[in-house]
């Protein structure tokens, strides 16, 4: 059986995808369905290709039961849009990016990750590295209600 396989992106891929990357690994494990559904992160830009995830993210993520320690950084790749069922933008910046490299026969893979939420939610993961402790809570705060409605949707699906 192949692997429902879901991307979250963000910049340099240190912050908020590694938080939507850890949070619904956790959720698949926590549900068994790592046999199913395959999670992973990257960016658009290279700034940080091989690095951990920010420490600042780590630790609030650890609070909570999730691990980003074995995370590393890397770019979308072009083969990215071929293998991944969804590729989930973490804001409308990162949106347009990938909506620029993608293949336009793939482009339906490619949404804003907060897009599953209902009507009236949030869209966008807020950026949380410029500021301070709050920013990460709210990061992983939007990860988890966003992860939460997006494996709903996937086990339909699998």
């Amino acid at each position: 059986m192949k692997k429902f396989k879901v991307l979250f992106v963000c910049t340099g891929n240190i912050c908020r995808s590694p938080s939507a990357d850890g949070v619904m690994r956790r959720m698949l494990a926590d549900e068994r369905l790592e046999h199913a559904v395959e999670a992973d992160s990257a960016g658009t830009q290279s700034y940080h290709i091989g690095e951990a995830p920010d420490g600042r993210a780590q630790k609030h993520a650890k609070k909570r039961g999730y691990d980003l320690s074995f995370l590393r950084a890397r770019v979308v790749n072009q083969s990215d849009f071929a293998e991944f069922d969804l590729i989930l933008a973490m804001d409308k910046g990162h949106l347009r990016a990938l909506q620029s490299l993608c293949p336009p026969e793939l482009m339906s893979r490619v949404k804003l990750f907060l897009s599953v939420l209902p009507e009236g939610a949030e869209t966008e993961v807020s950026d949380p590295y410029y500021g301070g402790a709050a920013g990460f809570e709210t990061v992983l705060d939007q990860c988890e209600a966003g992860c939460a409605a997006l494996l709903k949707q996937i086990k339909t699906q699998i």
